[in-house]
């Protein structure tokens, strides 16, 4: 005859109970992260090594070959090199915009009630989703929109410019409008950098005839650093892998010029319906993000 559970628990000593109840409340999120990530993980790198996956009962076994058919594939490496590209200029550009605005909003020259409509202004990239973005910024640039208007009423062009719909524009278009949506990130992490620098380190600086750049790069950029490299390893992992927003403003096109391998992968699956080639696809966006992830982990074990 079984005891309940209550009374059985009684006989689990104090130091047994210590060293499972961590591992009790952590449960339910290894279950959910398991049952999404991991098996679908597990799932795509299988179907990548088979062929005619989902359509066939009894797939085949290739091993390497949809990694072969990949990279003799030459819209494989247009959307490797649009997505290098694309992820190289943003986590620049929203390093740069981010610590530019974020020295802006932390300087004494600005008073507060400027500043916190600044905050408002900067921070306003955020309180949109991909989609509502990809929309905005459809309309802005349109041929016929607010942004070519003012150009050619300006003087700075003659014509109107098709920016999505121009294979010369539409990479540079799509980076643009992607730097405009992350650089809120950089500017509130680093803004709180700021704010965690001793002021009686610049003072001391002031004192020995520093000048506002030396005091920058010899004291600003060294506590910053921290903060600088867990972010651009991060944002480095997350735009690599953007999708909406491409697929919203051009959808990869115009042949092909805004191709990236999120929607590379997208199309592979879901128009051409060659899911092994996909999932072979997947994988390698996978090992990217993953060898940025291994410095990324590597670093924080070296600040700890």
């Amino acid at each position: 005859m079984f005891l309940p559970i209550k009374e059985s628990i009684q006989f689990i000593s104090y130091d047994t109970k210590r060293a499972i109840t961590p591992y009790l409340y952590m449960a339910p999120t290894i279950t959910l992260l398991t049952s999404l990530m991991l098996l679908p993980m597990i799932v795509v790198i299988r179907y990548s090594l088979f062929d005619n996956v989902i359509m066939n009962k009894n797939p085949t076994f290739v091993g390497l070959e949809n990694y072969q058919k990949l990279f003799s594939n030459a819209t494989f490496w247009i959307s490797l090199e649009n997505t290098l590209y694309f992820t190289f200029m943003s986590v620049i550009f929203h390093l740069l915009i981010g610590m530019t605005f974020a020295l802006m909003l932390n300087s004494k020259v600005i008073n507060s009630t400027i500043k916190t409509i600044l905050r408002v202004f900067y921070i306003m990239p955020w309180l949109f989703t991909a989609v509502i973005i990809a929309i905005i910024w459809r309309l802005l640039l349109d041929p016929s929109g607010v942004i070519n208007y003012l150009l050619v009423d300006f003087g700075i062009t003659e014509n109107n410019i098709e920016w999505f719909s121009s294979s010369a524009t539409a990479i540079h278009a799509v980076t643009f409008v992607n730097i405009w949506a992350g650089y809120p990130l950089y500017m509130v992490s680093l803004l709180a950098g700021l704010q965690g620098v001793s002021t009686e380190l610049y003072e001391a600086a002031s004192i020995d005839g520093s000048n506002e750049f030396q005091k920058f790069w010899y004291i600003t950029i060294p506590h910053l650093k921290p903060i600088i490299i867990s972010i651009a390893m991060l944002d480095f992992i997350w735009t690599m892998q953007v999708f909406p927003l491409v697929w919203m403003t051009t959808g990869g096109g115009p042949i092909h010029a805004t191709e990236m391998l999120s929607t590379f992968t997208y199309k592979l699956a879901f128009s051409s319906y060659k899911f092994s080639l996909a999932s072979a696809s997947a994988v390698i966006i996978l090992l990217l993000s993953m060898s940025v992830t291994y410095f990324y982990i590597k670093y924080q074990k070296s600040v700890d």
